[in-house]
């Protein structure tokens, strides 16, 4: 079909033909020839530029289409980001007030002990990072030895299936209540129990790989293989001193850690965790050699009472460690508490504990608290608690601590 315009100008050249006078019909053929040349120009000329408006919508749609996928893609992105990071933290301010005996120091001092961020991302479904940055004694400073500035976690979780999960980067180890779960509104006490700071040694993470999932029936597993402990002599073997924190720490020996637990009975947790380390100076001590953790824990939580319990040894291989008794470090602390009400509860926990119990006789360290949580946000927790020590040494420190703490 003829564009309108075509035909309008066919119609009004045909009325100009009638309207002129008779001419020769060799004059009028060649006139007709030259109109219909010009009909097929315009006609040419119109096609093309129909052609031409085509294509200009075409792109314009495609643009336009193109815009709204980029806009479109660009927020659908932000969006996963901001729903798939998650921002987290706790921290905890102390005051302690203790007098000390048979030469122990005084202590009567205010310290924002932790403050703590954790960052998550979820990449997808099986994929996430879980990352956690603490600064200790509220500043760091490397000349005064003051503070510390320290990454706790930082690793990626991949889930194998629904019950089992691998991991990869630094993380808390699986051993002890505390290590992995130490948010100040969790626990009783301002401070965190002795017992675990010195002979597990909370809070204790390493860099390595790690598996862990669920067996049924209640129980489940953790499994890691992590770089290990590097103590020595000059600090008696003592395990603490041993954590290498994954700066620049040598793997001359690894270690593994492995732990069972079992929830079968509502409010209850039983779990038991072992580790192995075939050198614990990292072959730099000869007199020194392998080293074994034994650890075992009980939670319990019916209606208003709870029970904490553990006990923990390590049997430590070697000469060198045999001649200051540290072939043997143990500890152990029972701590029963009840809950007035959402917002009160009370405690009481005796805690022993012994970095050289290899020597014959010695009784360790001993210390008692008791005290009072008040929580009145379930993320907000104001503390107070008296302790009473009774050591080997006769140094003790006795008095009372306030704290206050927060989680996120």
């Amino acid at each position: 079909m003829k564009h309108p315009f075509v035909r309008t100008a066919l119609a009004a050249a045909m009325l100009s033909a009638l309207s002129l006078p008779a001419l020769a019909d060799a004059d009028v053929e060649a006139r007709l020839k030259a109109m219909e040349a010009r009909l097929n120009a315009v006609e040419s000329e119109n096609q093309a530029l129909k052609n031409q408006l085509k294509a200009t919508d075409e792109k314009t749609a495609a643009a336009s289409a193109q815009i709204e996928k980029v806009a479109t893609a660009t927020s659908s992105e932000k969006s996963s980001w901001a729903e798939n990071t998650q921002l987290g933290g706790y921290g905890e301010l102390h005051y302690n007030n203790l007098d000390g005996e048979g030469g122990a120091s005084d202590k009567d001092e205010i310290d924002f002990h932790r403050f703590v961020l954790f960052f998550g991302h979820q990449f997808t479904d099986r994929i996430r990072f879980f990352s956690e940055l603490e600064v200790e004694h509220s500043f760091f400073s490397a000349s005064s030895g003051k503070g510390e500035i320290e990454i706790e976690q930082a690793y990626l979780e991949f889930d194998l299936n629904a019950n089992h999960r691998a991991k990869a980067g630094l993380f808390l180890l699986p051993v002890g209540i505390l290590n992995e779960t130490h948010e100040p509104p969790v626990f009783y006490g301002v401070e965190r129990n002795p017992v675990e700071a010195a002979i597990i040694p909370s809070t204790w993470w390493a860099g390595g790989i790690g598996l862990s999932g669920n067996l049924g029936a209640g129980f489940g597993y953790d499994l890691a293989v992590h770089e290990g402990l590097n103590t020595n002599a000059g600090a008696s073997y003592a395990v603490r001193s041993g954590r290498q924190k994954t700066s620049e720490a040598r793997a001359t020996d690894l270690a593994t850690t492995a732990r069972l637990s079992w929830t079968g009975v509502p409010g209850l947790t039983l779990a038991g965790s072992f580790q192995h380390q075939t050198d614990i100076t990292q072959g730099l001590d000869p007199t020194a050699g392998s080293a074994n953790l034994f650890e075992a824990h009980g939670v319990f939580n019916r209606g208003p009472f709870g029970l904490k319990a553990l006990y923990a040894r390590w049997d430590l291989d070697g000469s060198g460690p045999a001649a200051v008794g540290a072939d043997e470090q143990m500890g152990w602390y029972v701590e029963p508490a009840f809950r007035l009400n959402e917002r009160w509860g009370v405690f009481a926990r005796y805690n022993a504990w012994d970095n050289r119990a290899g020597i014959s006789g010695n009784t360790g360290k001993q210390q008692t608290n008791f005290g009072v949580n008040f929580w009145p946000h379930s993320d907000v927790v104001l503390k107070a608690d008296y302790q009473t020590q009774d050591n080997d040494d006769d140094k003790n420190q006795n008095g009372f601590n306030l704290g206050v703490g927060y989680q996120f």
